[in-house]
């Protein structure tokens, strides 16, 4: 609340909100001891509870009015989440209660509770109807008995019938009962707010409560001015803004121990970044595994022939499922060829990008029962039908096979197609058609796309996180990402939708990844669901109220051990045997998991995650589990997530927030009061946002602002990962992103060089620094910004400086105890207009005693590294 006390340093904000304050505060100089204030929503989608006051009953006062004191999380993103027919009312326990209806058709209705009417706990939907709606939810209380009853309508076609059920504590109820019509009162009221009809629930309370409710408003109006601050209009913020002089100190012999592994990245296969992205495979839907599924039939051409064509006169293909390959990979197509030259077509992701001089290898699974059958002639083939390079298998046999072939390109197309040719007639069976580059990242077989591979390595990250945050717990408990679905040889995998609408092939598995970290030196961090789906999963369920059953949570938890014995064990287990016939026979080191992702923490959540992090901690004390807080950095979620982390002692917890330029720079102090002594920080996904969402100079410059508190924060911060890692040019589900790409081209954004800035200048050892400004504007000094690190392997000092105003900052650091005479540094520079997609870093050579008199860019992010630098003794 400190910051409702810094209107001074805001002066423009703080006279206008000074003004409203004092206006309202004046019409009750002497305040009441009591009013009324009465609750409502509109039921819209995403309308949450709102509240308003009255000394009288009459003349109503609307808080905000658009404020919002709790949001339903019931049902799917998007238009599903409402709060219908909302009551308040006190309980007998002490606390405030909120029961409300989430919709239309579902039979359950909603409940939380709050002590102040400002934070409200978990929220719980219990299913009182299995086939009918459940609306205008009513609550009465029976001290004798001390229970409550629910009651609530139903509606079907014309019919109107009553219901309820007890409670005494709203998480236990009582066998739904049918009651008469005429025993459900309506306690609503319906008032009129601004000129508007409304309908809620009036109580009466002590003003502090109505104090609290303006108080709570009047803060998160302050805030959202702060944070809706961009480079737009600083021209106006800082029309008057004089030259500014900063002055930095620090003494290098004094320092403080912080995370070694603070840059890392993140990986979630959204916007294409596995299949047509980072997994190096040419060929889409290779196994005829696509279904309308994936994309909830919003794409009506996605089915198991997409991406395919056949060519040829009276030639026909069907896609069959008897006797497949293997039962995952049910679907294959049966050719029924009625001369030579049928030919069958595969169009990629987007084309075929192939370069000239270089080699691919082909493969397919084949059989044909026909007598006399013959080879298969794969080419590729441009755009306008030229022949790029072509092979043959063998002749093709009775039984499924795998045929292997190897086709140079004579030329380079950004467009080219794949043809298998038959050389016989009759029928053919083909499954698991697969094209990739020899030319892998690393040379791996079913590898990954070397051009985005180098450049995810050379952000050099010390871990990666995989296979993704809303992937990994998927949309319903059907689609939960299991690992191992996605290990072995191809064809037993077991391929799945996509959350993000699309589809995985999961050629890209637990393997892959773990041998991808491995190849870029990043520590491997899996995230395995927590026994629930994702919080706004649209299957089987309406968002994450549903749990795998207690029954089954005994075998879950055994996966998630068993994955540690994959990663870690030695080749005589039984997974690290699985692991070593996979080409890796030493152990892949693995040291961290992620269990659950933005989950709502509700009772379901809480039973199935303490029930894996138990196992976890008893069979492998050495692995650090890391727990999640919901998605965002306040709320329920936030507080009972860090509550259930802390009462359990879970060594760390992710993170996540996706914020404004504005948020990251008024709030740089973040973590500077978090308790040393509770669980570490992952800051697993974050990102700045502008509207339109670009990653633009402005984006990435309050990104790198903020880290330098992040690395200030660095021994209760252990990691970072900003979110998402890559997104193909026109398959894009989220922005912004770190990596766009498309099939010929990487484009880095100015975020990734940020983010490279700090991976390839990390250190483990912070120096404290002191400020000096010529202006001490909060505004302006918010945007400034120093961290000073040592590297202790290479003994290299690092000092990072941002300047986001307007104008150039003169700056000096003094570097006290230090050696600079004759010492050089490199200096990297990014800087450029706030709109700037396409801004680069300039890198030179220094003398280090220019850190003494230097200037900082308007809009700037500098690095100086100093070469050996030592102390002063």
């Amino acid at each position: 609340m400190t910051a409702i006390f810094n209107f001074q340093k805001q002066k423009k904000y703080f006279l206008g909100l000074l003004f409203a304050f004092f206006t309202a505060f004046s019409a009750f100089a002497n305040n009441p001891k009591e009013a009324y204030i009465f609750s409502y929503t509109s039921g819209k989608s995403f309308d949450g509870l709102h509240f308003a006051w009255s000394t009288d009953k009459i003349n109503w006062h609307p808080i905000g009015p658009e404020y919002s004191y709790i949001h339903s999380d019931y049902g799917a993103w998007g238009s599903q989440k409402r709060m219908v027919s909302p009551i308040v009312f006190p309980g007998a326990d002490g606390q405030w209660h909120c029961v409300w209806s989430l919709n239309e058709k579902d039979g359950n209705f909603a409940h939380a509770s709050s002590k102040d009417l400002l934070y409200w706990g978990r929220q719980s939907y219990p299913v009182v109807m299995t086939d009918k709606n459940c609306l205008m939810p009513e609550v009465t209380y029976n001290k004798e008995k001390q229970e409550y009853t629910v009651s609530w309508i139903s509606q079907e076609q014309a019919e109107t019938k009553a219901w309820s059920t007890t409670t005494k504590d709203f998480k236990k109820y009582t066998e739904t009962k049918s009651i008469p019509v005429s025993e459900h009162k309506n306690s609503r009221s319906t008032i009129i707010i601004s000129g508007k009809s409304e309908t809620g629930s009036i109580n009466k309370v002590d003003w502090s409560v109505v104090d609290g409710l303006i108080k709570t408003q009047q803060l998160s109006a302050y805030k959202n001015l702060l944070w809706s601050e961009t480079a737009k209009t600083d021209k106006d913020r800082f029309a008057d803004l004089k030259p500014v002089d900063a002055k930095f100190t620090a003494d290098v012999s004094k320092n403080k121990k912080i995370s070694n592994t603070l840059l890392g990245i993140f990986f979630e296969d959204i916007n294409y970044g596995a299949d047509g992205g980072l997994y190096a495979e040419l060929i889409q839907n290779r196994d005829f595994e696509y279904t309308p599924a994936d994309t909830k039939g919003r794409d009506k051409t996605w089915n198991s022939t997409k991406s395919w064509s056949l060519k040829g006169e009276s030639s026909k293909y069907i896609i069959d499922s008897i006797n497949p390959i293997h039962p995952n990979n049910k679907h294959y197509a049966k050719l029924s060829i009625k001369q030579t030259g049928t030919a069958l077509a595969n169009e990629g992701f987007d084309g075929i990008a192939v370069k000239a001089g270089e080699k691919y290898d082909f493969s397919v699974f084949a059989r044909s029962a026909e007598s006399k059958t013959g080879k298969l002639l794969v080419r590729l083939v441009s755009k306008n039908g030229e022949v790029l390079g072509e092979a043959s298998t063998t002749a093709i046999s009775k039984d499924w096979k795998k045929y292997n072939a190897v086709i140079t390109s004579k030329a380079s197309e950004a467009n080219a197609s794949l043809e298998i040719v038959p050389q016989m007639t009759g029928e053919l069976d083909v499954d698991l058609i697969s094209l990739f580059p020899q030319k892998t990242f690393k040379g791996r077989k079913n590898g990954l796309r070397a051009d985005l591979g180098q450049t995810i390595a050379d952000l050099k990250p010390k871990f990666m996180r995989f296979p993704g945050g809303c992937v990994a717990h998927g949309d319903g408990l059907e689609n939960i990402y299991r690992w191992k679905n996605t290990i072995g040889p191809l064809e037993t995998r077991k391929p799945m939708p996509n959350l993000w609408r699309y589809h995985q092939t999961v050629g890209l598995g637990y393997f892959e990844y773990f041998q991808f970290c491995e190849d870029i030196g990043a520590a491997p961090l899996p995230v395995i669901a927590a026994g629930v789906p994702c919080q706004n999963s649209s299957t089987g369920g309406a968002g994450q109220q549903c749990g795998i059953p207690m029954a089954e949570m005994e075998s879950y938890v055994q996966d998630i051990l068993d994955l540690v014995e994959y990663a870690n064990g030695d080749v005589n287990t039984k997974w690290g045997k699985k692991r070593a016939e996979a080409g890796h026979p030493k152990p892949f080191n693995l040291k961290y998991i992620g269990i659950g992702n933005e989950d709502l923490i509700t009772d379901i959540f809480e039973e199935r995650f303490t029930m894996i992090f138990k196992a976890m901690k008893e069979k492998y004390p050495e692995i650090t589990v890391i727990g999640t807080v919901g998605p965002n950095f306040e709320g329920t979620d936030y507080q009972e997530g860090w509550d259930i982390a802390t009462k359990l002692g879970v060594p760390m917890v992710d993170e996540h927030y996706y914020q404004s330029p504005g948020w990251f720079i008024y709030n740089q102090d973040y973590y500077d009061s978090y308790d040393r002594s509770k669980p570490k920080v992952y800051l697993g996904e974050y990102a700045s946002h502008l509207p339109g969402r670009p990653n633009c100079l402005e984006t990435a410059l309050s990104e790198a602002l903020y880290l330098t508190s992040v690395e200030r924060n660095a021994d209760v911060v252990s990691m970072t990962s900003y979110a998402p890692l890559l997104a193909k040019d026109k398959h894009t589900q989220w922005n912004p992103n770190l990596i766009y790409f498309n099939n010929t081209e990487v484009k880095p954004t100015v975020g990734y060089e940020v983010q490279k800035l700090y991976g390839q200048n990390d250190g483990d050892l912070y120096i404290p620094s002191e400020t000096a400004l010529s202006n001490n504007q909060e505004n302006v000094k918010s945007r400034i910004a120093i961290s000073i690190i040592r590297d202790s392997k290479s003994s290299d000092l690092i000092v990072k400086l941002v300047n986001m105003l307007p104008i150039p900052i003169s700056t000096s650091v003094d570097l006290k105890n230090s050696n600079l005479e004759n010492t050089q540094a490199v200096k990297t520079v990014l800087t450029g207009e706030p709109s700037d997609k396409n801004a680069r870093p300039t890198v030179t050579s220094c003398s280090a005693s220019e850190l003494a008199k230097t200037e900082l860019p308007a809009y700037s992010f500098t690095v100086y590294r100093i070469k050996t630098i030592g102390t002063k003794k």
